[in-house]
């Protein structure tokens, strides 16, 4: 049985600004959620979000409150065996709260997959691959900043694909800012970039020839989230790939863009999908729909990192890698021993469960105490 459910809200710097077109991150807040049961096992998970409120609907604060006034009632003494059961509740009582219902989610799996003894990845369908490519997001702002940056990530053989956060500034800035940088990395080097729903469509029109011209391989969500008409039109205009990220809210919601025509890759996100076995049915719409996937981020730290990875590892494809770098962006770890990051991929853990071991001491100390 659930004994109890902690919320928990660490606040990190960041290795340098992370500028979006939404907001400039210097500080990531994590929220942890820890799951006990009575007979000693304990689960984790995390409902990170991106700069507050200018990104989506939930807080760091709304998630800790909401777990705390109007999930945890609906769980404690419940049998945290009954994962299926257990969510299905939460989404029938509870409306929207993506977040906080995969940090609940995933706890419960981490748990489920201790008392068998296996990696969560062998619950949510199997592993396939030991270990997913993860590009690195330049977004310093600064040109040669960025050209520097990305050639020591190609020098230490962490990182050769490369994203650009774009839309803060005018589109011919930005259009010189990202091809400056392809012509300074070379063809080898895969460059994609994300407006995060800055431009209209007649912008992304002018903008998208230039980049696609100019060799680059993926440009993300470029129009606001409801326009989907928008990106049919551009998907269908252009043969650089369009991906939808903040449009995908769920399985509906790709099953939506899907039956539009508005992508051609998708990009997987477990807490903005409501969880990781709605991200599960998103994924397999793109399949089933002939659209490529990409596993993206919240900025999560390491728990929502290596529970991404869990589900990733599970995909028939992975065309477009995935942007699992969050961990690398903080200054500090809550983890006795760091993920391994090699030969351009994120190595997933073989223990049960998460297979992460968790740094208590970190989380207490660096805890937000309001």
């Amino acid at each position: 049985m659930i004994s109890a459910i902690e919320t928990i809200l660490i606040d990190i710097p960041t290795i340098r600004p992370h500028k979006l077109s939404v907001a400039t991150m210097n500080t990531q807040t994590l929220v942890l959620v820890k799951i006990s049961t009575e007979d000693g096992l304990v689960g984790w998970g995390e409902a990170t979000t991106i700069g507050g409120l200018k990104y989506g609907d939930e807080s760091p604060e709304s998630v800790r409150v909401n777990i705390q006034q109007h999930i945890s009632p609906l769980l404690l003494q419940q049998d945290e065996k009954r994962v299926g059961g257990l969510m299905n509740r939460l989404r029938k009582q509870i409306r929207g709260n993506r977040f906080a219902k995969c940090a609940i989610e995933t706890a419960l799996l981490d748990i489920n997959s201790q008392r068998l003894g296996v990696p969560m990845s062998e619950l949510l369908g199997g592993r396939l691959r030991d270990s997913v490519p993860v590009l690195w997001t330049l977004a310093s702002g600064d040109t040669a900043n960025d050209i520097a940056e990305a050639q020591m990530m190609l020098d230490l053989r962490r990182h050769n694909s490369f994203k650009l956060k774009i839309g803060l500034n005018s589109i011919q800035e930005d259009v010189r800012h990202v091809l400056a940088i392809k012509k300074a990395l070379g063809d080898d080097v895969s460059i994609r970039v994300d407006v995060n729903q800055a431009w209209s469509e007649l912008q992304a029109t002018t903008a998208i020839a230039q980049l696609q011209d100019g060799g680059i391989d993926l440009i993300e969500q470029p129009l606001k989230a409801e326009n989907r008409r928008g990106m049919a039109r551009l998907t269908e205009r252009f043969s650089v790939a369009i991906m939808a990220d903040e449009t995908l809210n769920g399985p509906q919601d790709a099953w939506d863009v899907a039956q539009q025509n508005a992508a051609d890759v998708f990009a997987v996100k477990i807490a903005q999908s409501g969880g990781l076995t709605q991200a599960k049915e998103l994924a397999t719409i793109a399949r089933l729909s002939g659209i490529s996937l990409y596993g993206g981020t919240m900025l999560e730290g390491a728990i929502g990192t290596i529970a991404s990875a869990q589900l990733f590892a599970t995909f028939e494809e992975l065309t477009f890698g995935t942007e699992l770098f969050g961990p690398l962006l903080l200054t500090q770890d809550i983890l006795t021993e760091p993920l391994k990051y090699h030969d351009f991929a994120l190595e997933l853990p073989t223990g049960k469960g998460l297979g992460l071991a968790i740094d208590t001491d970190k989380i207490a100390a660096w805890r937000r105490q309001d």
